[in-house]
């Protein structure tokens, strides 16, 4: 394993993704956007024409076609056969459709192991997900599992999509946010919660920046003898 690995977990639009990468930019070390292999499944799936809910069909499109993943300064690029669906896994629809690849626990464990064996190539690594602080990485250095208050989360999500032309009511983006917590916090595999060791930080009334620093604060007075 790497030999400084920091986890950020959380719920959809908590400001995880944000907060990781601005955090590894800053450390200078690289980041695992473990979504992106979700999304990278998912999109497979949904050209294959299969049953999006059945773990035998995903499991043949996992070991039918060839996923591969690499951090290039500083985000992670994922290719199908080859081609590169960096851009297209972040297709609103894609995203919607992830919660049942990430619910598919034999499908889950082998991107559990592919997560591993790419932070295992790097020294340092921020990785950012659902389950990075109690599944992937159980013995991260730091584990940090950021929140807020799903009205937030939706204004949030809300003005991305309008900045990606895709206009919905703040209430149709609370309603599918709240409906993927209970999907992810009820699932068998990897659910979503807290590591017992985490630091748990409610980002409803904080900038970016401001969780950035605290962030990066709490890892540079844990961790200075490796950064």
């Amino acid at each position: 394993m790497a030999d400084l690995v920091i986890t950020i977990d959380g719920p959809a639009a908590s400001g995880k993704s944000t907060v990781a990468r601005l955090l590894a930019d800053r450390l200078g070390v690289s980041l695992l956007d473990t979504g992106a292999m979700y999304r990278a499944v998912t999109l497979a799936a949904m050209e294959a024409g299969i049953d999006i809910t059945d773990e035998d069909d995903l499991l043949e499109v996992l070991e039918t076609r060839r996923f591969e993943f690499s951090v290039v300064q500083g985000v992670t690029e994922a290719y199908v056969d080859g081609v590169d669906v960096t851009d297209r896994i972040r297709d609103p629809e894609v995203t919607a459709k992830a919660r049942h690849i990430a619910s598919a626990r034999r499908v889950r464990e082998r991107l559990v192991e592919m997560q591993r064996r790419l932070a295992g190539g790097r020294k340092k690594i921020v990785t950012e997900g659902r389950d990075q602080g109690t599944v992937a990485f159980s013995d991260a250095d730091v584990k940090f599992y950021l929140t807020a208050d799903a009205g937030e989360r939706a204004r949030r999500r809300q003005a991305d999509l309008r900045a990606k032309g895709i206009d919905e009511s703040v209430e149709q983006v609370q309603r599918t946010i709240e409906s993927r917590d209970r999907s992810d916090e009820r699932r068998a595999a990897g659910p979503l919660k807290p590591a017992p060791d985490a630091i748990i930080i409610d980002t409803t009334n904080l900038g970016i920046e401001e969780v950035v620093e605290k962030v990066l604060g709490i890892v540079r007075e844990r961790c200075s003898e490796k950064l």
